[in-house]
């Protein structure tokens, strides 16, 4: 049985959003990974928002960076690491939320090269102010567990199959957008052919 602690929420999204624009006084917030799909899926199956971290970055965390830097010299900063120091495993938010952010970038999720012409955009009112969450579309979601591949991206896939099932033409041409060594690919393809040609397996508890 799965712990409820471990069930993520669009309320637990919501303050992941909340917090880093207040950190990186930033207008666009980034969630990618599994729990991407609780922007357009608040309600998706228990396997698929099972998880302890959502994964998220500033829109602005370059200027960030920069601005640092020019603060001091000798700094070398990166907003994946504020990140983690401040809301990642262990932290003080993390004892108070029960899950923690890790502090990613544009470059951690594979994803089609025009995944933010069908991103799924909403928007949250932070301090007075619009910010807006920004995740890929579930489809886009999925070709990034098929990019990885792991057991637990195995379950994730499996998951969202069973409860909306996949157009396999449409995943094999997001895959084939995206840019992943011919091995991966292959696959990646093999997989969500085999997966929507005999069935679904049933995902792990």
């Amino acid at each position: 049985m799965i712990e409820k602690s471990l069930v993520r929420t669009i309320e637990d999204l919501i303050e992941t959003v909340e917090v880093i624009a207040r950190l990186f006084r930033s207008e666009e917030v980034f969630i990618i990974g599994s729990q991407s799909i609780l922007l357009s899926w608040p309600d998706a199956p228990v396997m698929m928002r099972t998880s302890g971290e959502i994964d998220a970055y500033p829109g602005n965390a370059r200027l960030w960076e920069v601005a640092r830097k020019e603060l001091d010299p000798d700094d070398d900063p990166e907003a994946s690491e504020e990140i983690a120091v401040l809301f990642g495993e262990g932290s003080a938010f993390h004892r108070k939320h029960g899950f923690y952010i890790d502090g990613v970038d544009e470059n951690t999720a594979r994803l089609p090269l025009d995944w933010m012409s069908r991103a799924i955009v909403r928007s949250i009112h932070v301090d007075g102010r619009i910010v807006r969450a920004i995740a890929p579309c579930p489809e886009d979601v999925i070709v990034s567990k098929l990019a990885r591949l792991g057991e637990k991206d195995k379950d994730f896939v499996a998951a969202y199959h069973m409860a909306r099932p996949l157009d396999p033409k449409l995943i094999e041409g997001r895959i084939k957008a995206t840019d992943l060594d011919p091995a991966v690919s292959r696959r990646a393809l093999d997989y969500i052919r085999g997966l929507t040609s005999s069935g679904v397996d049933q995902p792990k508890a």
